[in-house]
């Protein structure tokens, strides 16, 4: 049910989204990775997969999932599954990255981003929460586009952060140790995204 339909204007939403997306999560972790090993220059490029993600979720998620999701709940544990085994396997590629030694390589693809972002949580909360529920595709434009600009903002800004993170240490902490972190941070999220599912009795 979208709790915010009577009130929701594009200031509101725009406000939300921020808060929803300023909050870490798993494409934001990546982003910030690759700001920190390699910079805000190379780095900008991936906030096309993330957009991308994004917007193919939510529209995946109105148009066909939700009518399904409806009919049978049992597949929103389906793709609770999913996310948490692919959130677990990135973990496990970035920890071995940085067990690896190598800062030149970088884990953080677009193709990673891509897939990360169209199985991130938040797209649901923005198909079924923060979007209107009842619009046409004309009506709808304004918060997409207001939607994919702050997903741009948001995302350069997670990239910057990593970039200044890492500059600021000065190099003093070794590059193995933000993958390692990320990958901690990935597999922490894992947990929380299944523990709901754990507890249903």
């Amino acid at each position: 049910m979208h709790v915010l339909d009577a009130c929701m204007d594009i200031p509101t939403f725009i406000a939300a989204s921020i808060a929803l997306l300023a909050t870490p999560g798993p494409t934001n972790t990546l982003l910030a990775t690759a700001g920190a090993s390699r910079g805000v220059s190379a780095s900008v490029r991936l906030l096309l997969a993330e957009l991308t993600g994004y917007l193919l979720a939510i529209l995946v998620l109105r148009v066909v999932l939700g009518p399904a999701l409806a009919a049978m709940p049992m597949i929103g544990h389906v793709l609770r599954i999913a996310v948490v085994l692919y959130l677990l396997h990135l973990a496990v590629a970035l920890w071995r990255h940085g067990g690896g030694g190598s800062s030149d390589a970088m884990p953080v693809t677009l193709r990673r981003v891509f897939i990360t972002t169209l199985l991130n949580p938040k797209a649901i909360i923005f198909a079924f929460t923060l979007l209107p529920a009842e619009s046409d595709a004309t009506s709808l434009l304004p918060f997409v586009i207001a939607l994919g600009l702050s997903i741009a903002t948001i995302g350069c800004g997670w990239i910057v952060l990593g970039a200044s993170v890492r500059h600021g240490l000065g190099g003093v902490v070794p590059a193995a140790i933000g993958y390692r972190c990320s990958a901690a941070a990935l597999a922490v999220l894992a947990c929380v995204i299944l523990a709901p599912a754990l507890t249903i009795g």
